[in-house]
């Protein structure tokens, strides 16, 4: 007889899930590998127009996400107003994250993992996220791209991931007269992180099942 799996109420996760993804985008950032490629996008445009900070970039490329999504579906969909509310405490929590993170020691072997851990971190919070869990318009838009295309989720990922790069690239090219953000990390994060974010999945599927109140299912998106 098969265990009985674990039931995991993700809005009770929801506060620690938001402060650690926050973290890991600005450990990521910290460990000189290159920023996630999900965060290069606000990233580049704090850097060309540093008026306005991370954080506050972070959340309008959020809210224009989430635009974008409803724009696909034609219609409205109050679930994604949500969304972006936690998006905006995410990227109120950048800024949190950018005053400390200086203290933690920054020589070559902490600076590899510090960006091992990121990785880890981003990957485990996303694949939660995508099973129960409001989740942050830059988490969102892939999942529920890979809803309306009905193409695989890692697929989607990638793509998203690997476009995010190319659009901080040329912004940061044409803007600062350099690239910016951008580091063998990143590169490795957008190539790989997609099927890191499906095996992530696929081992909480084998030990929870999931329940919110945002939604009514008990399972992943297929990966």
């Amino acid at each position: 007889m098969s265990k009985e799996k674990t039931l995991f109420r993700g809005e009770l996760a929801l506060p620690f899930a938001v402060l650690i993804n926050s973290f890991g985008v600005v450990l990521m950032l910290y460990s000189a590998a290159g920023i996630s490629a999900i965060s290069s996008v606000p990233y580049a445009f704090s850097e060309v127009f540093p008026a306005l900070s991370l954080g506050t970039w972070t959340y309008i490329f959020q809210g224009l996400l989430v635009l974008s999504l409803m724009i696909m579906r034609k219609k409205f969909v109050p679930s994604y107003l949500f969304s972006f509310v936690v998006g905006f405490v995410f990227g109120e929590l950048l800024d949190v994250h950018e005053l400390w993170i200086g203290i933690l020691p920054d020589s070559l072997p902490w600076r590899v993992m510090w960006f091992l851990l990121s990785y880890v971190i981003l990957s485990v919070v996303i694949a939660l996220s995508n099973r129960c869990l409001p989740i942050v318009p830059t988490d969102l838009f892939p999942r529920e791209l890979s809803d309306i295309t009905k193409v695989g989720y890692p697929k989607i990922k990638i793509a998203f991931d690997v476009t995010c790069l190319a659009v901080t690239a040329a912004l940061t090219f044409f803007g600062l007269g350099h690239i910016e953000g951008l580091g063998i990390g990143t590169v490795l994060a957008a190539f790989t992180m997609g099927k890191a974010v499906g095996i992530c999945g696929d081992f909480l599927d084998r030990h929870f099942r999931f329940a919110s109140f945002m939604t009514r299912r008990k399972s992943a998106v297929q990966q």
